[in-house]
């Protein structure tokens, strides 16, 4: 990354002073020989180009040390900008430079996406799960070489540390719906949630801890949940053993995903504006639409589990249905249209 910001700041500078030669040369000439600005600059151009034409008029003592010292100033500049522009161009580096203005204005335009932090085993199985759930992801990823594995699955990824605030902005923190932080040391996850909350007090803030006393402070720091990766591993290793079926039904339902059973949850605020309260049975035909609600959450962040038909419902509650996503679907449909019974 550092190379690449060198390689652009060598071709702007070259830019610099290649114009600077021709601007001086054709402001001395004007001055010292009285040249007009059209025989000015073209007796600067043919200068410093060492072309060796006749000078445009005779010129003066003053003129010929004038030019003397601008073509040696020249050589020099024009050795550098030669240098610079095959760099820059040679080694595709203006292709790197479109492509980041491209990335910015396509991160520019998203809203509701979902950020992720390195790209480790732990960010690669996030990433994996968030496609399938036709979540739009931008990741921070410092590995050059897995920076340029991302872009050929067409993946946005943002090459840098994203610890550093200014990555956390080019992801687009100020809009995206939530942020996954798996930086591999616990304080790295910890500036970034830090910068997140403070550019998005709103965002959903999910980070990997791996010592047990980083948990609290992440917490603290802003982060709605921190995981554990080996205590989960652990738990579930150990349910495998003392409940194996049980694990085993649990592994083949799918949360959101595009497996046939999914355990997914529905945000009631789709209600008609009309309704403020109605019964779960009003909405849920059990025998024509399939889904089980498993679950209910308040708005005051109450569980309900297994809730019966006569359980009443509003916009600002959230169902927790298993069945399968043509079954989710018509339940939305119902829902959208729901009428209270009379």
């Amino acid at each position: 990354m550092l190379y690449k910001f060198k390689a652009f700041t060598r071709f702007f500078l070259s830019l610099v002073f290649v114009t600077s030669v021709v601007i001086i040369g054709s402001v001395g000439y004007v001055i010292i020989e009285g040249y007009s600005w059209i025989e000015a600059f073209y007796m600067t151009v043919i200068t410093v180009s060492t072309v060796g034409f006749r000078e445009v008029q005779p010129l003066s003592d003053n003129g010929m040390i004038f030019t003397s010292v601008l073509i040696i100033s020249s050589i020099g500049a024009f050795a550098y900008s030669i240098s610079a522009l095959t760099t820059y161009f040679v080694d595709g580096e203006y292709r790197n430079t479109f492509k980041a203005a491209r990335l910015k204005k396509e991160i520019d335009k998203l809203n509701n996406h979902v950020i992720v932090c390195g790209y480790g085993r732990v960010g690669e199985m996030a990433v994996s799960e968030l496609r399938d759930h036709d979540t739009t992801v931008v990741i921070i990823e410092s590995d050059e070489k897995r920076c340029e594995f991302i872009r050929q699955k067409g993946i946005l990824v943002i090459e840098g540390d994203a610890s550093k605030d200014e990555n956390l902005v080019k992801a687009g923190v100020g809009t995206a719906k939530a942020l996954i932080s798996t930086m591999p040391i616990d304080s790295e996850n910890l500036y970034v949630i830090m910068g997140a909350r403070e550019r998005n007090s709103d965002i959903l803030l999910i980070s990997r801890a791996y010592q047990l006393n980083s948990v609290h402070k992440l917490r603290v720091a802003g982060a709605d949940n921190v995981i554990m990766p080996d205590k989960v591993g652990g738990a579930h290793m150990a349910s495998l053993v003392a409940m194996p079926d049980v694990v085993e039904f649990l592994d083949h339902i799918s949360i959101q995903g595009s497996d046939s059973i999914n355990l997914e949850e529905i945000f009631m605020e789709q209600l008609p504006s009309d309704i403020k309260t109605l019964q779960l049975g009003d909405i849920i035909e059990q025998n024509r639409v399939g889904v089980n609600v498993v679950g209910i959450k308040r708005s005051s962040g109450e569980y309900e589990i297994n809730p019966g038909p006569e359980t009443e419902i509003d916009a600002s509650c959230k169902l927790f249905v298993l069945g399968t996503a043509e079954q989710i679907r018509v339940l939305n449909r119902m829902i959208k249209h729901a009428k209270p019974n009379s």
